[in-house]
């Protein structure tokens, strides 16, 4: 039955419902009611957007986990920092025989003694500290000459060291640069050669534990979002990301975790220790066509449409569905176009 019959119906059962009818004032002469399309009750429109879908994961506001300083001099502890200082180029980090353990910056690790006639990268690392530590004199290349040499000598007198030009194994720790000192392992009079302390860097990180499954979400230089306790978000970009493998305790089997580390520009924001959300893009679709998920509609064949609207009357459209995010769903196919009007749930 069609709607308009449905009003004509209507209107008899009002008219011959009782002989007082025409009494009351009804106009046999007026038109009959106009048709009213069936239109949804709520509609949308269709934008084009980037859609992003994002895998959202517990972290934790910290310093990050900590470096490892294990001594290979001989001798014995005589001085170690207090947990949570800064440590700069330059400076002891430790003391053993009462003679400094010196921090400087760089990637390489010391791992041999640097004397004159030495060559390699190791050395090129060593002369850019000397340098920006002001001493002068010297080339600074892979070639450790006795210009280099009588650089160090100046150095050593100052830092309390043997003048001996030459730089012993043990001497020196790298660190990509400023350290703050984590947890001290090792106490005064013990005997060097194990683990002395440990440090990290001196700005707070985002630290978050991936299962190895997801380690595709973050690949170094990957930008994320953090979300803080206080519902403020700040952007974060990947720096590091480790595999952590976990011995199995008693019952429990190991466990391989993929701990990714975050960097935050905005310090004061980040503020101090705290549990966080961060946001990992795990797809994304740019400049695509996109509905609510409540403006599909199963068809029977199967598949998905949208019930187009116009001004007085729809027509539903086969799509095709794509990525799914943010309560949004990429659609595509014949007749779709940004600015259209689409039924939706209310």
């Amino acid at each position: 039955m069609t709607a308009r019959r449905v009003a004509l119906v209507l209107v008899a059962v009002v008219v011959t419902g009782a002989g007082a009818v025409a009494a009351a004032g009804v106009d046999w002469g007026s038109a009959p009611a106009a048709d009213t399309p069936d239109l949804p009750a709520a509609t949308a429109e269709v934008t084009r957007q980037t859609l992003v879908e994002r895998t959202v994961a517990g972290g934790e506001v910290d310093f990050g986990a900590g470096t490892p300083v294990r001594s290979t001099l001989p001798g014995t502890v005589t001085a170690l920092p207090a947990v949570g200082s800064v440590i700069r180029r330059g400076a002891a980090l430790y003391r053993v025989d009462d003679q400094p353990v010196v921090l400087l910056y760089g990637p390489m690790p010391a791992y041999r003694a640097l004397a004159a006639g030495v060559s390699g990268a190791d050395v090129t690392q060593f002369e850019r500290n000397l340098e920006a530590l002001g001493y002068t004199g010297f080339t600074v290349d892979d070639e450790y000459t006795s210009a280099t040499a009588a650089a160090v000598a100046d150095w050593q007198q100052d830092v309390g060291l043997p003048d001996t030009g030459r730089v012993e194994p043990g001497r020196l720790h790298y660190a990509p640069g400023p350290v703050r000192v984590d947890t001290v392992r090792a106490a005064p009079g013990d005997v060097a050669g194990s683990e002395i302390l440990t440090h990290t860097g001196v700005t707070r990180v985002v630290t978050v534990d991936l299962d190895v499954s997801e380690q595709r979400l973050a690949p170094v230089g990957a930008p994320v979002t953090v979300t803080l306790p206080d519902g403020r978000t700040v952007d974060g970009t990947v720096t590091a990301a480790r595999t952590v493998v976990t011995p199995a305790q008693g019952e429990a089997e190991p466990t391989t975790t993929v701990a990714v580390t975050i960097g935050v520009k905005d310090q004061k924001a980040l503020g101090g220790d705290s549990a966080v959300r961060v946001a990992f893009t795990a797809a994304e679709r740019p400049d695509v066509l996109t509905v609510p998920v409540g403006a599909l509609l199963a068809l029977s064949e199967g598949g998905y449409g949208v019930e187009v609207v116009d001004a007085r009357s729809t027509r539903l459209v086969p799509v095709e569905t794509g990525l799914f995010a943010d309560g949004r769903v990429e659609i595509s196919g014949q007749g779709l176009a940004e600015g259209l009007t689409v039924g939706t749930v209310s």
